[in-house]
């Protein structure tokens, strides 16, 4: 038995499909919109295809950008052109510049070597990587992928990759999160929080 008009049950189904929301939270969230004023419905929905039309990839670094030319961050005069951060999607470029530490440049993969889900060399932008650093300029390459399996399989193959172009290549460290204990780490987070230990 159908409980929800057929434009109600539909626009509940794109909820559902967006990654994270459950069925409750697609049902809640489509109620919402439904009760939003006409032009603020309107203004969403506008948003959305705005979006999705004017998004594209950075040429440089395959980040997500405006228009076609580089994106604002290669654009920058401020930043390291010779360090280059290899991370898996946009959300990350966002997480490391959340830090403030970092000042060079990225490159996004747009994912993450996955034999399971069908995702080689071919589906990720690899080749503009190598030609970034075929190009010269690059003089170091970090390595910021997930530490899990597809992360370090993803970081170990472009290692392979990138070596004859004798750059430095680096992986960044991980540990024990600051404000854990130890007593709560697994053997894998202790084991490489040893391998990356530094002087003080």
């Amino acid at each position: 038995m159908q409980y929800l008009p057929p434009a109600l049950e539909s626009l509940v189904e794109h909820f559902n499909r967006l990654p994270g929301i459950g069925a409750k939270s697609a049902q809640r969230l489509a109620f919402y919109v439904l009760d939003l004023p006409k032009e603020e419905a309107e203004a969403f929905a506008q948003s959305i295809l705005e979006a999705k039309q004017a998004i594209t990839s950075c040429p440089v670094c395959q980040n997500l950008t405006e228009g076609d030319g580089p994106c604002a961050l290669c654009s920058s005069l401020r930043r390291d052109r010779s360090t280059v951060c290899v991370v898996a999607d946009p959300k990350d470029v966002i997480a490391m510049e959340r830090s403030g530490e970092y000042n060079g440049l990225y490159h996004v993969l747009h994912g993450v070597l996955s034999p399971m889900n069908h995702v080689g060399p071919d589906d990720l932008r690899i080749s503009q990587l190598v030609s970034r650093v075929a190009s010269g300029e690059v003089r170091e390459v970090i390595m910021a992928t997930n530490p899990d399996t597809e992360g370090e399989t993803t970081a170990m193959y472009l290692s392979r990759l990138l070596h004859p172009f004798e750059v430095r290549i680096t992986r960044l460290a991980y540990g024990v999160p600051v404000g854990s204990h130890l007593e709560y780490a697994d053997d894998a987070t202790l084991a490489r929080a040893l391998e990356g230990r530094q002087e003080i």
